[in-house]
């Protein structure tokens, strides 16, 4: 393994890490701010970028089925870039408010926290995926970039759509 795949390999691992370490701390910490109101549209603004990330994905897949690979690459790169504002976003709403419960009782609350549940999982499971598979198309590994894109692609979506289900779910409760 050379120097640069090395380091590639120690940032993937430190970021896969970090990144759900923080987003724990951050329910964990008390919210002692008083924050404008701008800060409660960042739920809805979280939801259209996960929708959007979710269009990409699709449009991404789809362009590289075609053989577009420039197009696949600038579509893909976006859909990443949408994911890490989302996370910034993200990671800004829960570090200055309380989290919102869910409202609704029986049946619902029960899909509502499976989907809920499943989102997290994966969520945490698809960060080291979504570098793995940038890190080995970058690096012109596209035999192995196919490879892990394949597991990649239906998590990502999954998380990124079950991401604006569950704000769906539970907006009218903010």
């Amino acid at each position: 393994m050379d120097v640069n795949a090395s380091n590639t390999k120690k940032l993937i691992i430190v970021l896969s890490i970090v990144v759900p370490v923080l987003v724990a701390i951050l329910y964990l910490l008390p919210k002692n701010f008083t924050v404008g109101e701008e800060v409660y549209y960042l739920p809805m603004l979280n939801a259209f970028l996960n929708g959007t990330t979710s269009v990409l994905l699709v449009a991404g897949f789809i362009a590289i089925k075609n053989g577009k690979k420039e197009t696949h690459k600038r579509i893909m790169l976006t859909a990443l870039v949408l994911s890490v504002l989302f996370l910034l976003s993200y990671v800004t709403y829960h570090a200055l408010t309380e989290s919102t419960p869910f409202g609704g009782e029986g049946t619902i609350k029960t899909i509502y926290l499976f989907i809920l549940l499943t989102h997290i999982v994966l969520a945490i499971v698809i960060v080291p995926l979504v570098l793995i598979s940038f890190s080995r198309a970058l690096s012109s590994k596209f035999d192995k970039h196919k490879k892990i894109a394949r597991i990649t692609l239906p998590l990502w979506l999954y998380v990124t759509v079950t991401g604006v289900v569950v704000y769906l779910m539970i907006s009218p409760y903010y």
